[in-house]
């Protein structure tokens, strides 16, 4: 069901030209910017605590806003000239949930954008803040009111509710200190509704059919209530403690099993926009890496950091480049 979910929700008869194209662009290609904005983020760590030039951080922040802007503008035509091919999306039991990684974007990106513009910055994240509550709590209602089949249960439907847990993260940058209360509300939704999301599609991956090829690298979305909540909660708490270790080092093992089940994937099948999927929790995992390193002072953490910085850098820098060669060469239907 999952490879073939972009074909469930396009229409049977199509316009042509760049219409046409544009029709076929998945609502998930915002995981690149939440992937790019992690990335900018871990180099920005990289540079305060091992003095590496800022000039890297700074230039991945660029793309990542300028990719941002690309996508809003070629998906509101998508929206404009196929609102029926996006309304099929949002409706689909697995493609729906990627609508959510486009307001987590906005959650993101405003920690970059501060840096330029603190008034557009803190606007954007309440946008994403508001849009991120109300996405959580209408999937929320979708899967209570209507019955849901178990094939159906993939690592993506974490996305919508679990995201929840990236509201906190901009707090100490855009001076939110005063929402103190919404981002424990945050936090303590996305990381309770991660518990039974992830009993369920760990069920799913254990007694059901494995996902196919095309899909395995969603599994790495399996990392992020972990790494992603142990920043969400650094964030809120303001402090590195018990429960944020627990989270850090089940980041770490969640890591290691994954990348094992991920090993042959570049062989298995050709690339896949949801590949972009591995993008933010690898980030996320390395900006984990260097929270925790500040904490730990040894040079064990400071290690993993760099370790999972350079894997998160080499991951992105790949999925970038067959992006964007793909899509010049037009062959977007293909991708997805």
């Amino acid at each position: 069901m999952e490879a073939t979910q972009s074909a469930a929700i396009l229409p049977a008869t199509e316009k042509t030209g760049t219409v046409s194209y544009l029709s076929h662009l998945p609502v998930s290609l915002f995981g690149s910017v939440m992937g790019l904005t992690g990335l900018s983020l871990a180099w920005r760590h990289a540079h305060a605590d091992f003095n590496v030039p800022e000039e890297v951080s700074t230039v991945i922040g660029v793309i990542a806003m300028t990719v941002f802007v690309a996508l809003v503008i070629a998906y509101g035509i998508k929206m404009a000239t196929s609102f029926e091919v996006v309304r099929n999306e949002f409706n689909h039991p697995i493609a729906g949930n990627f609508f959510g990684t486009f307001f987590i974007s906005l959650l993101l990106l405003p920690l970059i954008v501060v840096n330029y513009n603190a008034v557009l910055a803190t606007g954007m994240w309440y946008v994403g803040m508001v849009a991120m509550i109300g996405l959580a709590w209408l999937i929320l209602n979708r899967w209570m009111t209507h019955k849901q089949q178990l094939e159906h249960a993939s690592p993506a439907w974490m996305i919508p509710v679990v995201g929840l847990l990236d509201v906190p993260i901009a707090q100490s940058a855009l001076g939110l200190d005063m929402l103190h209360g919404l981002m424990l509300f945050a936090f303590s939704v996305g990381i309770f509704f991660a518990i039974p999301l992830f009993t369920l599609v760990f069920s799913r991956l254990v007694f059901a059919e494995p996902l196919p090829d095309a899909m395995k690298p969603s599994l790495l979305i399996l990392v992020a209530p972990f790494s992603v909540g142990f920043l969400a909660y650094v964030e809120t708490m303001g402090q590195v403690d018990a429960l944020a270790e627990v989270l850090y080092s089940l980041t770490l093992f969640m890591l290691a099993v994954l990348f094992t089940q991920l090993r042959n994937i570049n062989s298995a099948c050709p690339f896949k926009l949801s590949w972009w999927a591995v993008g933010f929790p690898l980030t996320a995992s390395a900006n984990a890496a260097f929270k925790y390193a500040e904490y730990a002072q040894n040079d064990i953490a400071d290690g993993i950091a760099i370790v999972l910085l350079a894997v998160a850098s080499i991951a992105i820098l790949d999925l970038l480049i067959r992006t964007v060669s793909g899509l010049l060469r037009g062959e977007l239907l293909k991708l997805v």
